[in-house]
């Protein structure tokens, strides 16, 4: 797959890539604070989910998703999956990006989250509630570390979370128990948590329930304001990339997997109707 390097390459649009659906509660903010430009979603449901992958599967995967983002034009992907972000986000800016394309950017969603962590937490103890790949990757731990040392970290891993919001059943009486089951094992293993990370895209549509079983005083933090935010920002104190950005309002789809599949599913998450493209990812 030929790539463009030139850096004065016309304008393109911002993709954004998930593992499957969850990364689509990212774009919907994204999308609310920055409407002017396009967007390119890309969901590798075909492959779903990365949180049991290995390191090496997960770099793979992503490398081919940025890519191919990257051969449509793409001077910036977001990398809205929190177990991608932890598994091939640092190798893909470290080692990719230098040596490839070295005037594109590709950004994660952990460090945005993890800035907000020191302005919110009194007590300064924070769970994490995420995939067990995430949890185990440490991610979240080692960000804030770098960021605000004195803060106290606790992951949950939540393997059934996923599962449920995919099967449509986050509102179920079913999800009840696993949402109760987490949030108490949590805060049994750290009793000062005052905030809570949701570490996984596909969270947001079970807050109804997290914030049901969640004690009152403890402040629950989905991803997607905090990333949409983050990515004003950065385009704010990064000129030369924003210029890079077409601005024509518009957003596609993409998928692995059959669009039929994701269009009803991305409906779901987005609260919209949504057509999508099917295409194949290769190394």
């Amino acid at each position: 797959m030929q790539l463009k390097t030139d850096p004065t390459a016309t304008t393109g649009p911002i993709g954004i890539f998930d593992s499957g659906f969850g990364g689509l509660t990212v774009m919907h903010q994204i999308c609310e604070l920055m409407p002017r430009y396009d967007y390119v979603y890309l969901g590798d449901n075909a492959r779903a989910p990365y949180g049991t992958r290995s390191f090496e599967l997960v770099h793979e995967f992503t490398l081919q998703a940025v890519r191919h983002l990257f051969s449509l034009g793409c001077p910036l992907v977001i990398l809205a999956c929190n177990t991608a972000s932890a598994k091939a986000l640092r190798t893909i800016q470290q080692r990719f990006l230098p040596q490839t394309d070295a005037w594109r950017r590709v950004l994660g969603v952990v460090r945005p989250t993890a800035e907000y962590v020191g302005e919110i937490s009194k007590s300064r103890h924070v769970g994490v509630m995420a995939t067990p790949g995430t949890v185990r990757s440490r991610t979240y731990e080692l960000e804030i570390a770098k960021l605000f040392p004195d803060i106290s970290v606790t992951g949950e891993a939540c393997p059934m979370w996923v599962p449920l919001v995919e099967n449509g059943e986050a509102a179920s009486e079913g999800a009840d128990y696993f949402v109760r089951q987490h949030i108490e094992s949590l805060l049994h293993r750290d009793p000062l948590i005052d905030t809570v990370i949701l570490g996984c895209t596909h969270y947001p549509l079970l807050l109804p329930k997290i914030r049901r079983y969640m004690p009152d005083h403890v402040t629950v933090l989905p991803q997607g304001e905090y990333v949409a935010h983050s990515l004003s920002d950065y385009l704010r104190r990064h000129p030369e990339m924003d210029c890079r950005l077409s601005t024509g309002a518009t957003r596609r789809f993409l998928t692995t997997e059959q669009p039929d599949f994701f269009n009803e599913s991305a409906t779901m998450f987005l609260g919209e109707h949504v057509s999508a493209e099917r295409i194949l990812l290769e190394a």
